[in-house]
């Protein structure tokens, strides 16, 4: 998992609520153990038709996810199963973070362990972002602010451990393999 401490990038509005992880990356796809390519198969029933073509104007087929990494939803995202495929479609296809005023629990714990940065914001904020597709937004995951033009600083919340991996670039298993020899060491004194 590469460090993250900033994301600075334009905003693409999915307005819908309840966005299911089937929607997000539906079960058909759920053969795969790896992360690689799962993108192309992000929100596929809504981005593209029976026949396999790109619907031209669904909303994240007309972005580049280059330059459009924040993800603004509706009311709760990520709800459903706890499959994990769905933040890593998301991260795969470009995107590095998505702002709604719920986010699932299970989603928002997935995401977080794999470098995807689900942050919950306050109505207000929440319908600005909403209407207005395409701000320039920036994350600052240290301060833990969201910094938009003629806005003040909002705070949002993220636990400690998950912020400390993400600085860091580790995941959970990375983080006890670097502790390792404290773990030997405590196994030693007390016993295994």
């Amino acid at each position: 998992m590469e460090k993250i401490s900033h994301i600075n990038s334009k905003t693409v509005s999915l307005p819908l609520s309840d966005i299911d992880t089937d929607q997000i990356i539906p079960a058909k796809f759920l053969t795969t153990t790896t992360k690689d390519g799962l993108g192309k198969y992000l929100f596929s029933s809504w981005r593209y038709d029976d026949a396999g073509n790109l619907i031209e104007d669904f909303i994240i087929n007309q972005i580049d996810p280059t330059t459009h990494q924040i993800l603004v939803t509706g009311h709760n995202f990520g709800c459903g199963s706890s499959r994990e495929h769905a933040p890593w479609a998301l991260v795969d296809f470009g995107f590095k973070a998505v702002i709604s005023t719920e986010i699932a629990d299970i989603f928002f714990n997935n995401a977080l362990k794999n470098g995807f940065i689900p942050i919950v914001v306050n109505h207000e904020l929440h319908k600005y972002l909403l209407e207005n597709s395409g701000v320039e937004l920036a994350i600052d995951i240290e301060a833990q602010t969201l910094s938009i033009k003629d806005y003040d600083k909002v705070h949002f919340e993220i636990e400690p451990f998950a912020k400390f991996c993400l600085l860091n670039g580790v995941d959970q298993l990375g983080f006890l393999q670097n502790e390792i020899d404290l773990i030997h060491d405590f196994e030693s004194k007390h016993g295994k």
